[in-house]
């Protein structure tokens, strides 16, 4: 274990431009002092270790879509709308997803019936559409509880809660990127990990 945690660190400091030094034993008693730091070199921390290692982290698509999606609210609805000018509902996530490099079709019915493979109501995950009253409006799931869209004429792009009459108006939803939302676990337990304990890494 102590050999495949030191290849992945050498692979991510050289992705830096640096090296690690050798530890000065082969194991370090709990509690005994640390190798001391090449006074002209640059110590590193496990917290820089761990910087290292996620920094370069693609996100997933739907995380890209839903970026852009919630970065357009307080723009205009626009009937037919698909640009910074203003959106309808499925506007906005032709561009959203778009901007994440996966291609939708125009309408909200036909995004709606590009995915065979459709999520219930209890199983809606970020980034999911979600189509309500008879596919005649959509949105995208931002958080548990709440979807982005742009609503009608006369309103705005905006974050909004999945109250009960949404629920009644619920018609199905379909996950545009389902490689990602598994990804995306991976990611957050990388994030949340501890900072390694590591021997010192000099330049």
């Amino acid at each position: 274990m102590r050999t495949a945690l030191l290849a992945a660190v050498t692979t991510g400091l050289a992705a830096a431009g640096l090296t690690l030094a050798a530890p000065a034993a082969a194991g370090i008693a709990p509690g005994a002092a640390a190798a001391t730091p090449d006074p002209g070199g640059i110590t590193l921390t496990g917290n820089d270790v761990k910087r290292i290692r996620t920094r370069d982290i693609r996100l997933p698509a739907w995380k890209v879509a839903l970026d852009y999606a919630m970065d357009k609210r307080g723009t205009p609805y626009v009937w037919g709308g698909a640009s910074e000018s203003g959106y309808d509902c499925s506007g906005l996530m032709l561009r959203a997803y778009q901007a994440a490099g996966i291609s939708l079709p125009r309408t909200a019915a036909s995004q709606y019936h590009a995915f065979s493979r459709k999520i219930s109501w209890d199983r809606l995950k970020p980034g999911d559409l979600v189509f309500f009253s008879g596919l005649g409006h959509m949105g995208m799931i931002s958080r548990p509880g709440y979807m982005v869209h742009s609503p009608h004429t006369g309103d705005v792009v905006k974050e909004e809660r999945l109250n009960e009459w949404r629920r009644n108006a619920f018609v199905g939803a379909v996950r545009p990127d389902p490689k990602g939302v598994k990804r995306w676990a991976h990611i957050r337990e990388l994030r949340r990990a501890p900072a390694p304990v590591m021997p010192v890494a000099t330049l």
